[in-house]
């Protein structure tokens, strides 16, 4: 499998996959009618319990006899919500940031469960002159997305608490978007000053010296009390086939439970996991140091996404006052 070396590439892996893994992007929406569903995830540790679902095959062990699953890997929450809500995938771990933004903007989908919380860390470039977030003016700082869930943590913290924000609203922070697994090339090249970064790519940043910890996940906005992943199906599926989103969320559970009390062996499917999709292996030094950062948890809390959903509506992301009354569906963790 070729590197993650820019965007196209990242949609071609992506396609690739999903290509070679099942036949989901030709069944669309009826794949779960077909006895075939599939499960989507991103190459970062908040998603660990995708990982293990997928490597323990738990998936199997709650759905009906003959189900056959199959797994998509996506860059960014934009291209997995896409596919949420076009049937491509009937469920799966995203960013709370883009399901949110998503549901407010009309999208029919659900978190029906949370997977992880923390792991967001802000990252400075060696030699840019950081020492302190007061430094960040003029600076250039990158994130995977406008207006994802590590965006909005970084910006409501330089808003809240320094009086900095990006010149997307007229501030005198530039911003740029690129994907985790390349920010520490970005740093080595001196096109960013500063990341906000999903685990474990802040530790492999650490690890490798192109960047220091400038704002730890204790410290970040919302960064031990937000889902850093939620669960997400559509709306559809929950109305037509909620024993089908049941027997999804009883394996995820599962996959959590199983992350809490086997943490080496998690780890270790994380690192193996991460190196397939992403041809990058992780040491265990870096995923030790990343697994600090990180609660692993199926519970999702309403409130905490609302306060969320409300500050990136300050910030402008959303142009009106979010509601995410609906958007969450407990009752398959209950």
């Amino acid at each position: 499998m070729k590197k993650w070396l820019s965007i196209a590439v990242i949609a071609i892996l992506s396609v690739v996959l999903a290509a070679c893994g099942s036949d989901a992007g030709a069944n669309g929406g009826d794949g779960n009618k077909n006895n075939e569903i599939t499960i989507g995830y991103f190459p970062n540790i908040n998603h660990v319990a995708g990982m293990v679902a997928e490597t323990k095959d738990l998936y199997s062990e709650t759905l009906p006899d003959g189900t056959k699953v199959n797994y998509q890997y996506f860059p960014d929450g934009s291209s997995f919500m896409t596919a949420i809500e076009t049937g491509d995938i009937q469920g799966g771990l995203v960013g709370p940031g883009p399901a949110m933004n998503h549901f407010t903007s009309g999208a029919e989908i659900n978190v029906v469960a949370a997977g992880s919380t923390g792991g967001t860390v802000i990252m400075a470039r060696e030699g840019a002159g950081i020492n302190s977030p007061e430094d960040l003016k003029g600076k250039t700082f990158v994130s995977p997305r406008v207006g994802c869930t590590h965006d909005v943590q970084f910006e409501t913290l330089m808003k809240e608490e320094f009086s900095l924000t990006s010149d997307r609203i007229n501030g005198e922070m530039k911003h740029v978007t690129g994907k985790p697994a390349t920010y520490s090339s970005l740093f080595e090249t001196q096109n960013v000053d500063v990341a906000t970064v999903p685990e474990p790519w802040a530790s492999s940043i650490e690890a490798e010296g192109s960047g220091k910890v400038l704002i730890d996940t204790p410290e970040v906005a919302f960064g031990e009390t937000l889902p850093a992943a939620v669960f997400v199906t559509s709306q559809e599926l929950v109305e037509e086939d909620p024993e089908m989103v049941q027997n999804i969320v009883d394996a995820h559970k599962k996959a959590t439970d199983f992350i809490n009390e086997n943490p080496e062996e998690a780890k270790q499917i994380a690192i193996d996991k991460i190196k397939d999709i992403t041809d990058q292996e992780l040491s265990k030094e870096v995923i030790d140091r990343a697994w600090e950062r990180i609660d692993f948890t199926y519970d999702v809390n309403e409130e905490h996404l609302q306060e969320f959903a409300d500050s990136s509506y300050d910030l402008e992301f959303l142009k009106e006052k979010p509601d995410l009354t609906g958007l969450v569906d407990k009752s398959f963790i209950d």
